[in-house]
């Protein structure tokens, strides 16, 4: 059967997909390796916001407590801030601020997270942690301009409703810390922009949402936008630097998206941006699934459809550049990223380049396809597959001609990940094996003219297993010049 694409557009393309993405604790962006990552994303894909842990933390070096004149004082030092966010913007990347861990000379107790030992206990100041903020906010301000950090949205803490994220996943205290940190931002402007929960999905993620909203609806707390995340993992099944889980079906990952609007819907909070500050599959960073082709043909109708239902949702994360479980063991080890160390692309990664040459007029789309157009009339087919099956469709094109061009990657093709385990699995690869993987990585790529029938196109796709790909049709406008005569080439008779 094939499906006829109308030829006016049906609705509009969002970048929701592209506002923000994720990142390893704030200070791995002072290395040359995360620093290369992030400018070939940029490039070829182009966040404009990213987000991740640290910033507060003590590797980061902003907490500076010292003894003088018989008391003590803080110093608030800016060193690492300044070279991390001069980097992000000469990079075209813009940060959604998220403030937490806390300082170590600052907290309650010593119960930490990740192999780098974020803090996560409430502070033994509240005074001294709105200082903390303030001096934050206020720097950032007073380099950066009102107007640019205006645009940085601010999140208080991440996943406070897990234990491991916040002391007994204490509510109460949650609130308190949203409240002094909420009410300290914006008494540096009040235009700034704060928002969390930052929750993390789960049993309790819908009763954490309602007691916070409640909150900050009864005691007129600042609210600008609502946070939470999405993963579709099952228990991890641990194995040496590594774990298995099963997947849900990619919907749960839509329908985690739609809870936080579902849910406040009817309360003062409804209307509020809602951004998905975290969503992958696997919420481990050490899950094979993350470099496989499977897992960009899984998240291809979450990235697709995602927009419809939130302001953002930030993939958990850009790159490898990673260590919540320690440094990695080997090039490949299921990080999250859309690239390993040393840039090799994972197919997943070529799912957000591909989205990236989207039009924004949306022509259709269904369960493995969106078609879209652009404002110079260039259509765009975006198709996906878990299983092989046939796409037929008829597109609309305003020409006497047509031009085909089609990327895709899938298990024989852009993965990279299965040319290294045809290599044996170097754990650190030479230069020559490094090349060959980043060759391996690329998408298969062909091209073709197609003729245009009563100003139609029909385009007939075969999709292969863990397939995602990318067609680009274009009108054709034709300069071969009076003289041109192929068939006086050689080999062309």
């Amino acid at each position: 059967m094939r499906i006829h694409v109308p030829e006016l557009p049906t609705g509009r393309l969002t970048d929701a997909w592209r506002a923000c993405v994720g990142t390893g604790r704030f200070d791995l962006a002072l290395r040359r390796d995360y620093q290369d990552s992030l400018a070939l994303v940029q490039r070829e894909i182009g966040f404009r916001h990213i987000r991740g842990h640290g910033l507060l933390s003590d590797g980061v070096g902003v907490h500076r407590p010292y003894e003088y004149g018989g008391a003590r004082r803080v110093l608030h030092s800016f060193t690492y801030v300044d070279q991390v966010v001069d980097a992000y913007l000469d990079l075209g990347i813009r940060p959604f601020v998220e403030l937490g861990f806390m300082p170590s000379a600052l907290a309650t107790g010593d119960q930490t997270v990740f192999w780098w030992r974020g803090n996560v206990t409430p502070p033994r100041s509240w005074p001294e942690w709105a200082d903390l903020v303030r001096s934050t906010v206020q720097h950032l301000v007073d380099r950066y301009g009102l107007a640019e950090v205006r645009g940085w949205p601010i999140e208080v803490w991440n996943e406070p409703n897990l234990t491991q994220f916040w002391q007994d996943a204490d509510s109460d205290a949650y609130h308190r810390l949203y409240e002094v940190t909420a009410n300290t931002v914006k008494e540096v402007d009040a235009s700034l922009q704060v928002g969390g929960p930052a929750i993390s999905p789960g049993s309790e993620a819908d009763e954490w949402l309602a007691r916070f909203a409640e909150f900050v609806t009864d005691k007129s707390v600042p609210i600008d936008f609502v946070s939470r995340h999405a993963y579709s993992s099952g228990p991890a099944q641990h194995v040496p630097f590594g774990v298995h889980q099963t997947l849900a079906p990619a919907a749960t990952l839509l329908d985690q998206f739609a809870q936080p609007r579902r849910q406040l819907a009817g309360t003062p909070l409804a209307g509020l941006p809602v951004h998905i500050t975290e969503f992958n599959s696997s919420y481990r960073p050490d899950n094979p699934v993350h470099d496989t082709a499977y897992h960009a043909a899984y998240l291809a109708p979450v990235v697709a459809a995602g927009g419809d239902l939130v302001d953002s949702f930030s993939y958990w994360t850009f790159s490898d550049m990673f260590e919540e479980v320690g440094v990695p063991t080997a090039l490949f080890h299921g990080g999250f990223g859309l690239l390993t160390h040393r840039q090799i692309k994972k197919p997943t990664y070529h799912l957000y380049a591909f989205m990236a040459r989207l039009g924004d007029q949306i022509l259709a789309r269904g369960a493995d396809h969106l078609v879209t157009r652009d404002a110079d009339g260039r259509v765009t087919v975006l198709a996906w597959a878990l299983d092989p099956h046939p796409l037929r469709l008829s597109i609309p094109l305003d020409a006497a001609s047509a031009f085909m061009s089609r990327s895709s990657v899938h298990e024989e093709a852009g993965n990279a990940w299965a040319a290294w385990g045809e290599m044996g699995r170097p754990q650190s690869p030479r230069r020559q094996q490094l090349d060959a993987l980043r060759e391996a990585a690329e998408p298969a790529r062909s091209h073709r003219s197609l003729p245009v029938v009563a100003g139609r196109v029909d385009l007939d796709l075969t999709l292969a297993r863990h397939e995602v790909t990318l067609v680009e049709i274009s009108a054709v406008r034709d300069e071969t010049p009076p003289w041109w005569d192929e068939i006086r080439i050689p080999g062309h008779e």
